[in-house]
């Protein structure tokens, strides 16, 4: 039985045992049971009976708990109830089922309010940020209080700043651009598409590969790549287990230009897993997707750049999971990136919180919701701009996040504009994208008044008709008595927020356009109702109970079956019919099914919330309404079934005004800001190091260098004798091969990390409660060394260590080891915001160093975070102080002073998001050291980098660490790299500065159960490690 499905039940038994006992008095009214009759006796002494209303149980059950909470106690009482034949003994079950649910009523106000503080706390301190930022900002110089001045005579409202950008146009015919679009979850295939299968596959799914179809056959793009999910589970279709599927290739196209879905690995193949539980998973999509692009950008380099790699041009992420992955790739590749959010969690979980039916911890656990709003947060972090639908999206349910203000914005653009300083402050762009449509299939001229094909399907001379009509149109037409009359078309998934019950009601309970219309619901697939999601299921079972409470059996259509192909048909049908469609969400981010009736001339009624309010003030189309008054959702139909002069006038502005949302007019604007973007990002690009020649002991017979041939002859004696001809060659081979072995690891021409097959990364925190170093990293980097030796030595294998110490401590620290500090490729020190080359005479990596500016506030940021760091109440006391020796230019490092408590990661992030400031931000040292360091920089993304310069495949990296560390410990234990955990390596670790206590959990964040992760069953002195990692998991 479907979750709430008994409460249903139980309001259709309480208002029938209402109405068969009510009892009729001498003036006329009617009572209602015995429990109303002694309540009216108690409370009319001393009172004008007339003027007295009776206590209803059945009026304050409806009132009080419509929303509902799942109480097993009051459902095994409503079974009780059902099964009660005396009247008396029912009425006496419902007068019991009053307390508790007058207890549940007081326990969802009690949810309410603690949520209502917690939001006007939040709501106070992004108010403070907004101030703060505000009071930074506005000390002005002379020439730019004129300027401001100026700029307020000659235009009150400020325009967007796509004002400013110029439009793609044929001028960009020869650029050969490649574009990364990311949707991971649901079920996404060019064909068929099986849209409304899930809560996961729906107007997403389609919106994202007809973008990709219709950029592909933009001139000027090169190739567009759609990355998504693999899933080889026998529940779904194979065709979502290949690798690679092509979605269109121009005529005149070579090589590997168009437009592909990549399906990339994604936790365990063999299983469907809904958008919720697939957040531990994304870091290995991650890497899979760097993986791809790589390799998709040396091909693409070798066709059209001449062997130098194609990059992205951009990278865009559509939803929050999409987005967090769009988000690392973009800091690890340097490429812009863009975010189209589709639904937000925020505004999720404040609709959630205002119902109160669950607390914030039980949303958080079925919705994972916090977790998807930090990946939001950090999409927005990263984004160069957002791609939305409509202003009110940009307004009401962006303007909720922590990383996007739209006042501080607005003052942002103005000061750029101007060519002022932002101090390091930065809001993401947002702009008003319609979705498009693809009208190659729409027939606009079909004429308004034929109706044959539909006479030939219901008329007398059906068997005669020769014309080969949609299987469709006879699939709905079935349902109807008579089907001349004009269809009301509602088509969406299954779905509470697609409020189909509410459309139900308005057209069961209004008898004029009962005789007036049809109505026609197309709510996904189906075969047994039982099998279906929870939500689903309900939200059918809800619409074969009301098609049964108002007997529309004949008025109204609810086929089980539909394919994407036959979308078309049905609203052709409905067009024929001289119908209307209805959207009637609660809230709908987009309405592309609102332009899709369009294209076919239906008029439309729509919500009022969301996308429709833009797109029907371009149309023109239609009327839109509140979904929550029914009565004005059936006046609006009536309106337009009724009066056809209007319904005239509706398709044909709708007729007109279509192309504005069309496929080619939304990539033309799409493309515009894309390039907008382009120009005002670094020019910095990652490069590949080139594989570097063969040794010269290798190659010796094809030297052709005269010099080499002279040095050769001149070492061609040995000891003065003469060698033999026919020997020579051979030793003449062994002299240099000694001379390139015995020649000093620092020199560049005998060692190169292109050449390392596999990388081994010491990334174990082994600190104390103090904060200083134990002998355990000793002990693990002597080890590693020790596993590793055999590689090291035939140049295979490299050795990288990560730290969040500074790179004078490390030194130091690997000194006191005594351990070389050249047996490492690369010292990744400040927690990832610097890089050595032990080989290049420890020289920084300057290339990593520009790589990781982006966006770092630097010296704007030092005075804010010790005044933010405080706890609460308390900002104002000196709780860290800086660390000298660890500040660089792209690391402010600050000493915890012992004692004093700061804020954890996730507070103090919120608060510098508040006011425009986008850094990362790692504890280290058992909590005693907060570095802050620029936001594309980390030990995981340097790893990355690394990966990507070198050419090592992750797969092919080993990480070491303990059971606990920084802050930035959980990123470095999930991806498609090994990870040895060893025990008891780390006595004290800095996680417990990371999340708030109403944040998300570790198990959100990576596998614990992963193949790629291993744990030391010894401790780390004993730990055999060529024993551990020669188990077939770590080959």
């Amino acid at each position: 039985m479907a979750v709430n499905e008994w409460l249903h039940g139980y309001l259709e038994a309480i208002l029938d045992a209402g109405s068969s006992t009510r009892k009729r008095n001498n003036d006329g009214k009617h009572r209602i049971t015995r429990f109303e009759e002694e309540e009216e006796e108690r409370n009319l002494e001393g009172e004008n009976k007339n003027n007295y209303k009776f206590f209803s149980p059945t009026k304050y059950f409806v009132e009080q708990v419509i929303d509902s909470f799942d109480e097993s106690d009051i459902y095994r009482t409503w079974v009780k109830v059902v099964a009660t034949r005396n009247s008396r003994d029912r009425s006496s079950r419902m007068e019991n089922m009053c307390w508790p649910i007058w207890h549940l009523t007081r326990k969802k106000k009690q949810i309410a309010w603690d949520d209502a503080q917690k939001l006007a706390e939040r709501r106070f301190e992004r108010e403070q940020g907004r101030n703060d930022a505000a009071d930074d900002l506005s000390e002005l110089s002379e020439g730019e209080k004129e300027k401001d001045v100026n700029a307020s005579e000659s235009k009150k409202d400020i325009p967007r700043i796509s004002s400013e950008m110029q439009l793609w146009s044929d001028e960009n015919e020869l650029r050969n651009l490649y574009i990364v679009l990311i949707s991971v979850h649901g079920l996404v295939r060019g064909e068929n598409m099986e849209l409304g299968r899930d809560s996961d596959t729906g107007g997403q799914v389609k919106y994202v590969v007809e973008l990709a179809r219709a950029l592909a056959n933009t001139k000027g793009i090169y190739r567009v790549d759609l990355l998504t999910r693999q899933i080889a589970s026998p529940e779904v279709d194979s065709s979502y287990g290949e690798p690679i599927e092509m979605l269109s290739c121009p005529l005149d196209g070579s090589g590997s230009c168009g437009a592909y879905i990549i399906r990339l690995p994604c936790g365990p193949q063999d299983k469907y897993i809904p958008k919720e539980s697939l957040w531990p998973y994304l870091p290995e999509f991650v890497d899979e997707a760097l993986n791809h692009i790589v390799n998709m950008a040396r091909a693409l380099g070798e066709q059209v750049k001449g062997g130098k790699p194609m990059w992205p041009n951009v990278i865009h992420g559509h939803y929050a999971d999409a987005g967090e992955i769009a988000a690392h790739l973009s800091g690890a590749l340097n490429v812009p990136m863009v975010l189209t959010g589709h639904s937000l969690g925020r505004n999720k979980f404040e609709q959630l919180l205002k119902q109160g039916r669950l607390s914030r911890e039980a949303i958080n656990v079925t919705y994972k919701i916090m977790r998807r709003i930090e990946a939001e947060e950090m999409a927005l972090d990263a984004a160069e701009m957002v791609v939305t639908s409509t202003r009110q999206e940009i307004e009401e349910q962006w303007g909720l996040y922590d990383g996007f203000d739209l006042k501080l914005e607005r003052k942002l653009r103005v000061r750029r504009r101007r060519g002022v300083s932002c101090l390091g402050r930065y809001m993401p762009r947002m702009v008003v994208i319609p979705p498009g449509m693809d009208f190659s299939y729409v027939t606009t001229h079909e004429s308004m008044e034929g109706e044959g094909d539909l006479k030939s399907l219901i008329g007398s001379n059906r068997a005669q008709s020769k014309k080969k009509l949609p299987p469709i149109w006879s699939e709905i037409m079935r349902f109807f008595t008579n089907p001349h009359k004009p269809t009301i078309l509602a088509l969406s998934r299954p779905d509470p927020k697609k409020n189909v019950m509410t459309l139900l009601k308005a057209f069961g309970e209004c008898h004029r356009l009962r005789e007036l219309a049809n109505l026609t619901l197309i709510l996904g697939n189906r075969d047994d109702i039982e099998e279906m999601s929870e939500s689903s299921s309900t939200v059918l079972s809800m619409v074969l109970k009301l098609i049964d409470k108002y007997d529309l059996y004949g008025q109204v259509a609810y086929p089980k079956h539909h394919k994407q192909s036959q979308v078309p048909d049905i609203y052709r049908l409905a067009a024929k019919t001289k119908g209307v469609f209805i959207n009637p969400a609660l809230v709908e981010p987009f309405g592309l099914t609102i332009i899709e009736a369009a294209a076919y001339g239906l008029p439309v009624v729509a919500t009022k919330n969301g996308g429709p309010v833009d797109i029907l003030k371009v149309l023109n189309n239609g009327l839109l309404i509140d979904p929550h008054n029914q009565k004005a959702m059936a006046d609006a139909l009536l309106k337009l079934v009724a009066d056809k002069n209007l319904w005239l006038e509706c398709r044909k502005n709708g007729l007109r005004n279509i192309h504005r949302f069309s496929w080619p007019e939304h990539c033309q604007n799409y493309l515009s800001h894309i390039e907008h973007c382009r120009n005002h990002l670094s020019t910095s690009r990652l490069e590949i190091m080139p594989i570097p020649e063969e040794p010269i002991s290798d190659s010796l017979r094809d030297v052709e260098d005269l010099s080499l041939r002279f040095s050769i002859e001149g070492d061609s004696k040995f000891n003065n004798t003469e060698t033999d001809p026919a020997t020579r060659p051979k030793e003449l081979i062994e002299a240099i091969s000694h001379r390139v072995s015995s020649s000093t690891r620092n020199s560049s021409a005998s060692f190169h990390p292109m050449r390392r097959q596999r990388l081994v990364v010491i990334a174990a925190d082994c600190y104390d409660r103090e904060g200083s170093l134990t002998k355990a990293f000793e002990a693990i980097i002597k080890s590693v060394m020790k596993f590793a030796g055999p590689g090291i030595g035939s140049g295979r294998v490299g050795v990288v260590l990560l730290t969040g110490s500074s790179l004078k401590e490390t030194i130091e620290a690997l000194n006191s080891c005594n351990i070389n500090i050249e047996e490492f490729d690369a010292l990744v020190c400040n927690s990832g915001s610097e890089m050595y080359y032990p080989w290049k005479d420890l020289m920084v990596d300057e290339d990593y160093e520009a790589h990781v500016e982006y966006r770092w506030p630097g010296e704007n940021i030092t005075s804010m975070v010790p005044r933010l760091a405080g706890i609460e109440g308390e900002e104002d006391k000196d709780y860290i102080e800086e660390y000298v020796s660890g500040f660089s230019s792209r690391c402010y490092s600050y000493c915890v002073k012992p004692g004093m408590k700061v804020r954890n990661i996730y507070d103090l992030r919120q608060r510098l998001r508040m006011r425009g400031l986008r850094c990362n931000l790692v504890y280290t040292h058992a909590g005693f050291r907060l570095n802050v360091i620029p936001l594309f920089a980390s030990r995981k993304q340097a790893l990355r980098y690394l990966s990507v310069k070198w050419g090592i495949d992750l797969s092919k990296a080993i990480i070491f660490v303990g059971e606990r560390g920084d802050t930035d410990y959980e990123e470095l234990m999930a991806g498609i790299h090994k990870t040895l955990v060893l025990r008891g390596s780390v006595e004290e670790g800095s996680e417990k500065l990371l999340h708030s206590e109403d944040s998300f959990k570790r198990e959100d964040m990576f596998n614990l159960d992963s193949p790629n992760l291993i744990y030391s069953e010894n401790g780390h002195m004993d730990c055999d490690i060529s024993a551990i990692l020669g188990h077939p998991g770590a080959s």
